[in-house]
């Protein structure tokens, strides 16, 4: 009786506890890939300089009426900042100071619908959306808005991401995944396949090209400040690399800053000498792991699958990089979680997926410090 009583015991507590996982874990059609090991460090990151404690130093602008600030474009003209905000709405920000007192005005400008993410002006003032699910869209002088293209080698796009456009007028874009839409991100991120595309698109020809395929989650994109090469974000990989537009080396690609402090979202140039990355994460033992092993990730996708997405986000923020991608300065806190940074005058701008604000932080009294 207690031998037949010991064996129910270690089948309710060893056995099916052990077993219905791994079986669960065995017909589970979820399949993750493994990534470029290359491009996966376990190395420390080097910053030469940190503000690790953003968020008490900075205002909020336009706290409450900007639901989801993903992305900026700056007039410089009129002093306006365009974001794109998860209600569908394109916003115009308007921030003077006077006095020491700061003023915001925040306007709906044009309803796009959607969930505008990257965008950027061209060379004629239109303003270019990557709207995440209809595709690439304008904003023409009369405020109509516009699809520009939508697919590119008869695949659709399905996460439309970063977006800059070069004096010459060609608007460089990403696809983030043909496979999964914004709202299933994570899936593409934990599956580790590279369906990412930078894709071009030239008004005069209504033509869309295929630039570089094969990305592992393609996000941001910045031109260089002579436009002879495009700057573009894989988040999974902690990188950003550079497509050749122009010279002898044109077509050609190349790494131009890894091994992040975070996993990288938009990128933006200042005019200045920097680009401004937002990390949305910052680097961490745990993401390390879970990026390396796709068992990991597997099992991950299976409680997602379970309980939902858990907050994952820790110790976000902008990183700035020189010209020759060497890591200049992070800005960042514990919780701080950034999706876009611009410097406009002496201010970081700083916007996220989720916050109802715009952060905006004086560099010249909260400047990173030499670590």
């Amino acid at each position: 009786m207690i031998r037949r009583n010991l064996w129910a015991a270690i089948v309710l507590w060893v056995v099916i506890p052990v077993t219905v996982p791994l079986i669960l874990y065995r017909v589970d059609q979820f399949d993750p890939a493994s990534l470029p090991r290359h491009s996966l460090s376990w190395a420390p990151v080097k910053v030469p300089k940190h503000n690790s404690c953003v968020l008490r130093a900075s205002e909020r602008v336009g706290d409450g009426n900007l639901p989801g600030p993903e992305d900026f474009a700056y007039d410089a003209e009129s002093g306006l900042i365009y974001t794109g905000c998860n209600d569908g709405w394109i916003k115009r920000v308007k921030v003077t100071e006077s006095s020491g007192a700061t003023d915001v005005k925040v306007e709906n400008w044009v309803y796009v619908g959607g969930r505008p993410l990257g965008l950027a002006f061209g060379p004629d003032k239109q303003l270019v959306i990557a709207e995440s699910f209809k595709g690439l869209m304008k904003v023409t002088r009369e405020g109509e808005v516009k699809v520009l293209t939508d697919k590119a080698e008869r695949l659709k796009f399905r996460l439309t991401n970063g977006v800059d456009v070069a004096e010459d007028g060609v608007i460089y874009f990403t696809d983030a995944s043909y496979k999964y839409n914004l709202t299933e991100f994570m899936w593409d991120i934990l599956e580790g396949r590279p369906y990412g595309r930078l894709i071009s698109f030239d008004p005069s020809t209504n033509s869309t090209q295929v630039l570089v395929r094969d990305l592992y989650f393609a996000n941001g994109v910045a031109l260089s400040p002579q436009n002879d090469f495009v700057i573009f974000c894989e988040t999974p990989l902690r990188r950003c690399r550079k497509y050749q537009t122009e010279g002898e080396k044109k077509g050609s690609v190349e790494n131009f800053v890894d091994n992040l402090p975070g996993y990288p979202d938009n990128i933006r140039y200042d005019g200045e000498g920097l680009y401004w990355i937002a990390l949305p994460t910052g680097k961490s033992l745990f993401w390390d792991i879970v990026m390396r092993y796709a068992l990991v990730r597997k099992t991950m996708a299976m409680f997602i699958r379970a309980i939902g997405i858990p907050k994952m986000r820790r110790n976000g923020g902008v990183v700035a990089v020189n010209l020759k991608g060497e890591v200049i300065a992070l800005y960042t806190d514990t919780a701080l979680s950034s999706s876009s940074g611009i410097k406009i005058d002496h201010h970081l701008y700083y916007g996220s997926l989720v916050e109802p604000y715009i952060g905006r932080l004086d560099l010249n009294h909260h400047a990173a410090h030499s670590t």
